[in-house]
């Protein structure tokens, strides 16, 4: 028994000393952002962190920011807001403007600039970048490439964000629906049906007006493009003259507004507040607050935290809403706003919530905006 007591002893102390000698596994290995580094245990991203002084964030833009109003300025006001945020220094931001999205060669151009000028995070803003971005980050895997608007994503270094914008024209809509005595509103839209963002957007205007005045019809008129300042000018004349006296838009200029003003009707802007573009016609604006989104994915990229995820937020999150309501607005609006507001943000009820009645009789549902090619009942094709 000693003897065999005494070769077991010796059994376990060679074991002990195997594993104590064995080399350690090695740490699972990780996609690098700009760096050949290995990811942290705390990061667990799938980029491993950059120091804040040495990111840098490329940003491709369809118009130029110095415009004032609208789409692309709306955007560069997150960037700056980012920026200011984190303490980036202006060379640590390279902006791309007027890069034209149905343009393949200056969209590709511009992005691989900013590569070139070592951009650790791209965000390219216009619908027409989507197909170019995923080429381009499928080629450059180090390189995070954030897509604004679209829908295409790969889980890694390209992702796509947007926001829950319905919501907030849901609210304006509610300003527009007690401000008409016609009971006739305009609506200037980029795209028809074809285009769910647009067509979801229109839809929820239409439904705000309805949840307060029900026998307020919405006309849209459809620009087919997303930036058409003569176009989109003209579409609201065209409303006007159909005697609507409230107008609302989902286009890139201010033009929309400017007409309603002109004619001495009133507006609701998009983008950024218009009110400072037609203070005698604006109601409110529905706006984005782009830097939630921007401040957020720059931060990941510092922080190494990146996760590939896709962005969608909404009131909840602050992303979207509406600018502060003007004098023009009728008795009631802010209480009505508010009431609706809070339903939405806290998850009790949303928009496209149960199911709907079209402008063709039929009865729809949606679990996405993305679902939205019908109009609602209200809605009329001008």
């Amino acid at each position: 028994m000693k003897k065999f007591l005494s070769m077991l002893l010796v059994v376990v102390m060679m074991a002990s000393l195997f594993v104590a000698c064995a080399p350690a596994a090695k740490e699972e290995e990780t996609v690098s952002a700009g760096t050949s580094e290995e990811n942290t245990e705390e990061s667990k991203g799938l980029f491993a962190p950059i120091a804040k002084e040495d990111i840098k964030v490329g940003v491709i833009h369809i118009t130029d920011p110095a415009e004032g109003s609208g789409y692309t300025y709306t955007h560069d006001q997150g960037i700056v807001g980012m920026q200011k945020a984190l303490g980036l220094a202006d060379e640590q931001i390279i902006r791309k403007n007027n890069v034209n999205d149905s343009d393949t060669t200056a969209i590709e151009n511009a992005i691989l600039e900013c590569i070139e000028e070592g951009c650790n995070i791209i965000f390219a803003t216009s619908w027409g970048y989507m197909d170019t971005c995923e080429a381009i980050a499928e080629e450059y895997p180090d390189v995070i490439i954030c897509h604004g608007t679209g829908y295409k994503s790969n889980g890694k270094n390209f992702i796509n964000y947007f926001g829950r914008i319905y919501q907030a024209r849901y609210l304006s809509g509610i300003a527009a629906g007690l401000k008409t005595k016609t009971n006739k509103i305009g609506y200037v839209g980029a795209w028809g049906t074809d285009n769910a963002e647009v067509t979801s957007g229109c839809n929820a205007f239409a439904m705000g007006v309805y949840s307060v005045n029900p026998d307020a019809e919405v006309y849209v008129k459809v620009t087919n493009s997303w930036f058409d300042p003569e176009g989109e000018g003209a579409a609201a004349q065209a409303l006007i003259d159909l005697g609507c006296d409230v107008l609302s838009q989902h286009c890139d200029t201010p033009n929309p507004m400017l007409a309603a003003e002109k004619a001495g009707v009133y507006g609701v802007g998009y983008n950024s507040d218009m009110a400072k573009d037609a203070p005698k016609a604006v109601l409110t604006s529905t706006i984005w607050n782009w830097d939630i989104f921007y401040t957020w994915a720059v931060q990941c990229v510092i922080d190494g935290t990146w996760t590939g995820e896709n962005y969608y937020g909404g009131l909840a999150e602050g992303f979207v809403g509406i600018s502060e309501l003007s004098d023009l607005c009728e008795d009631g609006t802010a209480e009505a706003i508010k009431e609706a507001q809070d339903k939405i943000a806290s998850g009790e009820w949303d928009v496209f919530d149960g199911e709907i009645e079209t402008n063709t009789g039929d009865k729809a549902t949606s679990e996405h905006y993305s679902d939205v090619n019908w109009y609602f009942k209200t809605v009329k094709e001008a």
